[in-house]
């Protein structure tokens, strides 16, 4: 016969009540853990980022750009007259001499020119001659007028100065003694005009002598501009050096003005280097410049900052003091890299991805104990090459994702497994 036992029957209904009430509260704890945690952290291999270490010490600010080596001494040839391409003589990468012959042009024109100027000086000197002895003639006449009344005023004077004494004493009528005087009065005026007549016309004879030599000396600058015209229709290199270029082919027409060849002393090379924009704005005369020829390192100082930018770059002239490295030549590329200035202690980092000097960015701040970067605010400074300072919002042995993570621009924290 079956024993009805009520007591376990509650024993069980509040056995079963405490499990669900457990359940229950486990269910909320891990409601409010997963609510806590918030959605799951975006995840980057930490070998696929750039990580850096915030160090503090002296900061070499430097800039550096590609550029070529080039001449310091270029000397291009240009065509004096129009002319055609007779001869090539000597080809580019030859050593030439001052007095080497490159090219051999030809214009006739040029030819019947000089004749015509050597004509002319001819003609202009024989002119010259003439109207110099013609006029050394009119002079030799004036003087011999002035002498001749010279001579008559002293021969009056004379006369005066005997027929003083005797007209004094009553002998000769006083009015023929008068009638000396005046005569004596006339020749001295006589004499002043003369005087006169051959100054003047001395001074008429070196006007047009002037003139007449002027227009001789136009016309033998014309012969000497004719000369040099057909002298240049032989291209002579004009200093000693290397054949760079000659742009021109033989039977071609060339025009005044135009480059015939270029000529370079290849010894004597300095460096263009070519500066971001953004980056020139502190590059000054003489600060010290390290240029790489992929041969050697060559010390520099800088010689020249052009004043207008280029295609978003500005040109930098690098006098090279150090010794070249054998196969330096003409046109070869090299880099450069110029110190600006010593920052002696500060903070510096890596440069990061788009970090701009004196700018405030956000970048993902590193800790190595759970693996997570989290952004921080961080105000830069001033840049280097690969450095940039710290100002503000980073401390020594911090370390930071340099790398570009526009990607995880809507998270504050990113997981680096």
């Amino acid at each position: 016969m079956d024993i009805a036992r009520p007591e376990l029957k509650k024993r069980k209904q509040r056995r079963q009540l405490l499990i669900a009430a457990a359940v229950v509260i486990l269910l909320a704890a891990a409601g409010v853990g997963l609510a806590k945690l918030g959605p799951a952290l975006p995840s980057i291999e930490r070998s696929s980022v750039l990580i850096d270490t915030v160090k503090r010490g002296e900061l070499l600010r430097e800039v550096r750009g590609p550029g070529t080596l080039v001449p310091k001494e270029i000397r291009w040839i240009a065509a004096e007259t129009a002319a055609h391409v007779e001869r090539i003589v000597v080809k580019p990468g030859a050593a030439v001499q001052a007095d080497t012959i490159i090219l051999e042009l030809a214009n006739p024109e040029v030819d019947d020119q000089l004749l015509a100027a050597k004509t002319a000086v001819t003609a202009a000197e024989s002119d010259l001659a003439a109207k110099r002895t013609d006029l050394k003639s009119k002079l030799l006449d004036e003087q011999s007028a002035l002498a001749a009344a010279n001579s008559d005023y002293q021969a009056a004077r004379m006369q005066a100065e005997a027929e003083k004494p005797v007209a004094e004493k009553g002998v000769i009528p006083a009015v023929q003694y008068k009638k000396t005087l005046i005569t004596l009065e006339q020749l001295k005026n006589r004499v002043d005009i003369e005087q006169q007549r051959v100054a003047e016309f001395g001074r008429n004879i070196a006007a047009q002598l002037a003139a007449e030599q002027a227009r001789f000396d136009q016309l033998v600058s014309t012969r000497e501009l004719r000369q040099r015209q057909v002298d240049a229709l032989h291209v002579r290199a004009g200093i000693a050096g290397v054949l760079q270029r000659v742009p021109v082919e033989e039977g071609q027409q060339v025009a005044v003005g135009a480059n015939l060849a270029r000529v370079a002393r290849p010894g004597e090379l300095m460096a263009e280097l070519h500066i971001a924009e953004t980056q020139a704005k502190d590059i000054a005369l003489d600060q010290p410049v390290k240029v790489d020829t992929r041969n050697g390192i060559v010390d520099g100082k800088v010689l020249r900052v052009d004043p207008a930018v280029q295609n978003g770059t500005v040109q930098v002239d690098i006098e090279l003091t150090g010794k070249l490295p054998s196969g330096a030549r003409p046109d070869l590329s090299v880099d450069g890299t110029i110190e600006i200035e010593r920052l002696p202690d500060v903070l510096y980092v890596g440069r990061p991805a788009f970090g701009q000097p004196d700018s405030d960015v956000r970048l993902f701040k590193v800790d190595d104990a759970d693996g997570v970067a989290a952004r921080v605010p961080v105000r830069l400074g001033k840049s280097s090459v690969n450095l940039i300072e710290i100002r503000q919002g980073l401390a020594v042995g911090d370390r930071v994702v340099l790398s570009d993570t526009s990607a995880y621009d809507q998270h504050d924290r990113i997981k680096l497994k």
